[in-house]
């Protein structure tokens, strides 16, 4: 748990399952993107969204932190929880849930400032830490990544003369600086090259279990390398979902068989 959340509530009981989707279906308008979509992700695991273009699987990944809300017609029903409370709560804070739901998108997006910078935004837009403090969470992170080495002497230059993959692990940097429990990943090596695509899967396996990681990927054999349990989304239907190994191997549903070989896409 994040040390602030625990500080906060140290006595704070911590279910198995800490996103649950109940019922959930999604609209843009009079389109509709998914319907009653019901499953709960496991704490501290991988969990692969796998399924042909347009099913709905960034619609679903978006929506758990609220990234959908304002864009037009969106609609929803049903629930998502984040242990046990709503993420549509009247209660609950935006601010504070994408902090706990962090996200990492297809392409590199770092800010336009220096790469130190772009590691410490996070923190100092929600007051984690100031000062020297910010100087030790950027070393941190930037190791964590298996980046401090290659750029420890360049951070105040501009992030955009890094490579792609580097720029890549920049961003994860900057969104596991703050603390998330959760991460969302959409494709997060689509545009990466092969090597780089590898470190970045080696990265995901040794963030667990302290976070909870949620991938949509195209690539199958991605799926298959670094996720624990995989989710099937085809024709705005969760179709099938359990372990990666079953699903792949031993799959209950036809359209599970005909996508994962290769003979529907």
């Amino acid at each position: 748990m994040d040390p602030i959340l625990e500080a906060l509530d140290p006595d704070r009981t911590r279910p198995a399952d800490v996103l649950h989707s109940k019922g959930l279906s999604l609209a843009f308008g009079e389109k509709a993107v998914l319907s009653d979509v019901n499953i709960s992700f496991r704490r501290g695991t991988i969990t692969a969204l796998i399924g042909p273009t347009g099913c709905g699987k960034s619609t679903f990944l978006r929506t758990i932190n609220r990234m959908n809300d304002k864009v037009s017609g969106f609609r929803h029903e049903g629930d998502v929880s984040l242990e046990g409370e709503s993420i549509w709560a009247p209660t609950r804070n935006l601010l504070l849930l994408r902090r706990r739901v962090g996200m990492l998108f297809q392409r590199p997006n770092p800010f336009p400032m220096s790469i130190k910078d772009n590691v410490v935004a996070g923190v100092k837009a929600h007051q984690i830490a100031k000062g020297k403090q910010l100087d030790v969470v950027a070393e941190e992170r930037l190791r964590q990544v298996g980046l401090w080495d290659a750029i420890k002497d360049r951070l105040n230059e501009s992030p955009y003369r890094l490579s792609g993959g580097q720029q890549q692990l920049l961003c994860l940097a900057r969104a596991l600086a703050v603390g998330p429990e959760v991460l969302l990943l959409d494709e997060p090596t689509s545009s990466l090259d092969p090597i780089s695509t590898e470190v970045v899967e080696a990265l995901l396996r040794e963030l667990t279990p302290a976070l909870t990681l949620i991938i949509v990927t195209h690539n199958l054999g991605q799926a298959r390398r670094v996720s624990d349990n995989t989710m099937f989304l085809y024709q705005g239907e969760l179709v099938e979902h359990g372990p990666t190994a079953e699903l792949f191997e031993h799959p209950r549903e036809a359209r599970t068989e005909n996508y994962v070989t290769g003979r529907i896409g």
